[in-house]
């Protein structure tokens, strides 16, 4: 594989980064509602990211986006808690250590924006998403924190900073 790139997000990346995450979602045949598939935010993803305390990332290969991912606050959380948002892969790119780089270069920016904690939410057949997440340090929650709008997302998980 040609070498990959890894950068923030630019507002142009909008309908790349969009389709992506809908792509893979499709791929699992993930609920369109309840779920990243729905939200508002999906085709404006530079415009949400501007806000305090958030970054998304891209990674590009030749020119074109085969991954994403995020830092944010929990919505309705507390201000030490931020959540891993968004972190999808074309499946190419997978097994490749892409997720792992992209998971910790989102947790350092997030201890540089302050937070002490990191909560995301999945899916239960996103197997191979649940054993990165493990590897990189996060526990499963038997609860959801805050109220991210994805109801249908049933895992929960936290790491501390």
């Amino acid at each position: 594989m040609s070498e990959v790139l890894i950068r923030e997000i630019q507002k142009a990346d909008n309908p790349e980064v969009a389709k992506v995450i809908r792509s893979v979602l499709e791929e699992f045949n993930v609920p369109k509602v309840g779920t990243a598939y729905a939200d508002p935010q999906l085709d404006c993803m530079f415009e949400t990211y501007s806000e305090p305390n958030s970054v998304y990332f891209v990674v590009e290969l030749e020119g074109k986006i085969i991954g994403c991912a995020g830092i944010a606050p929990l919505a309705n959380g507390t201000p030490e808690v931020c959540e891993l948002q968004k972190m999808y892969f074309l499946p190419q790119t997978r097994g490749l250590g892409l997720g792992a780089k992209m998971i910790q270069l989102c947790l350092d920016k997030a201890k540089t924006f302050g937070f002490s904690k990191c909560y995301l939410e999945t899916m239960p057949f996103m197997e191979a998403a649940q054993k990165l997440y493990k590897k990189s340090g996060f526990t499963y929650l038997d609860a959801p924190m805050g109220c991210t709008g994805h109801s249908s997302c049933p895992v929960w998980m936290i790491k501390e900073l």
